[in-house]
């Protein structure tokens, strides 16, 4: 029987190997001793959905009939022999349902953290294309989610995955339910060495667990971040590849047949092949949400139109008014892949951002109401080495003097004001080199402000 270990953990992220599960427990299964190991809260909870109250918090809170630590002569008694092995690697997502069926969440958050923590801490030569010398996931387990719970209503959760891991098999709910059933039975003894019982457990090789819930419990999501894919990112910052993200970015633009030229826009200068150490046409892709719940003052759309138009006109550079809706899905990634800056209202769209190419001049700008602050784009765009601006009106910001998360009234509604002008003008010295402020290592302070 295989004592548990644990290759990397992070707060509601935890890379095991020999990671047990029996009756619906995770069992750790090691004579080491219990303060060995992470605090249970840190990596897991019961998976159930999230309300912001004192009383759900606390029924979050992992007992030891979901999580439990117990030494190998206490798990023969229990099983005997009946432990049956999930051989590969298993991406095992404890998330609710509640946070899974939205693009941004699910493929910024979810599938980047999970390859950040695994690639992070096991794969650190990945190269300038993605390559990577490991083995892919061979399944994925959404245990609080029935098979059309996990997909977004555009269908770009489904496409992420399976372009990125074409052969990762999938199990949900109503699977991992049956999982438990089939280890239900009663315990055997020591003196037997379990065979007098019936209960069974299924060893993972190798798991990633991934916790929403226990992820929060740490200050550098719940207070700092926000962003639960933060703890995977810093857990081996020192380690990973610094094109880490290249391999799930280029498979899933290679299966939307985006070129290779186009692919390499990624690539350094001084890493391209010969013949190939021109820098990449400059795009200006502006995502456009007038006509959707939350949208600039139609007058203010209509003079960023005009002055980002004049700009790159006279700087001779592509400007694109981007209405997702009316491209299919290879089209809009392909349009991410060649976008030098993606700027536009806070909001769906600005997912993007997970396939544009990193460039030492790529950026990201979001509008918000002004006083009004969220880190979800901010804190993934500069994890993929893109700086990013937050535009209130007429002014604007980027890290590390950055305010306090705040939605204000009028935060999600269709007066959103800006200037146009002053958005163009910061492209233009962004672009053209006037500000001397390339991404900064993402911080685990608290805002200034």
């Amino acid at each position: 029987m295989p004592s548990t270990t644990i290759i990397g953990t992070a707060p509601g992220w935890t890379l095991f190997e020999n990671l047990y599960m029996s009756n619906g427990a995770l069992l750790i299964i090691s004579d080491d001793p219990r303060s060995s190991f992470p605090d249970p809260l840190l990596l897991t909870s019961t998976g159930a959905p999230a309300e912001n109250t004192p009383e759900n918090i606390k029924a979050r809170e992992p007992t030891k009939d979901h999580f439990d630590i117990i030494s190998r002569d206490v798990a023969r008694s229990r099983y005997g022999k009946r432990i049956s092995t999930i051989s590969d690697t298993t991406f095992l997502f404890n998330d609710p349902r509640q946070f899974l069926d939205h693009y941004y969440h699910f493929a910024a958050e979810l599938l980047l953290g999970a390859w950040r923590m695994y690639s992070g801490w096991l794969d650190p030569t990945i190269d300038k294309r993605g390559k990577t010398k490991l083995p892919d996931p061979a399944r994925a387990i959404f245990a609080h989610a029935y098979a059309d719970e996990w997909r977004d209503y555009i269908g770009y959760n489904q496409y992420f995955l399976h372009a990125a891991f074409p052969s990762i098999g999938l199990e949900t709910e109503i699977d991992w339910k049956g999982r438990i059933i089939m280890t239900n039975g009663t315990y055997g003894t020591l003196e037997d060495n379990g065979a007098s019982g019936t209960a069974r457990a299924w060893r993972f090789d190798r798991v990633l667990l991934v916790d929403r819930s226990a992820a929060f419990r740490s200050e550098l999501t719940g207070a700092i971040t926000q962003r639960t894919a933060a703890s995977a990112y810093f857990s081996n910052h020192d380690k990973a590849s610094q094109f880490w993200w290249e391999t799930i970015r280029r498979r899933v633009l290679s299966f939307a047949r985006v070129p290779n030229e186009i692919l390499d826009y990624s690539i350094p200068a001084g890493l391209r092949d010969r013949g190939n150490r021109e820098e990449p046409p400059i795009l200006i892709t502006y995502v456009s949400r007038q006509g959707w719940r939350r949208r600039l003052i139609e007058e203010d759309h209509i003079k960023l139109v005009e002055s980002l138009e004049e700009l790159c006109k006279s700087k001779r550079w592509e400007f694109l008014i981007f209405h997702p809706e009316r491209y299919n899905r290879d089209q809009q990634l392909e349009i991410a892949a060649r976008t030098t800056v993606m700027l536009g209202v806070h909001g769906n769209g600005l997912t993007h951002v997970i396939a544009m190419p990193r460039r030492p001049i790529s950026t990201v700008i979001e509008i918000f109401y002004p006083k009004g602050f969220a880190k979800d784009y901010q804190w993934t765009a500069e994890a993929l080495g893109h700086k990013h601006f937050s535009i209130w009106n007429n002014s604007y910001f980027s890290s590390p003097n950055l305010p306090w998360v705040n939605y204000p009234e009028g935060f999600q509604g269709t007066q959103i004001p800006v200037h146009g002008p002053t958005v163009a003008r910061l492209i233009e010295d962004r672009v053209e080199g006037r500000l001397p402020n390339p991404p900064l290592p993402l911080s685990t302070a608290r805002p200034n402000s």
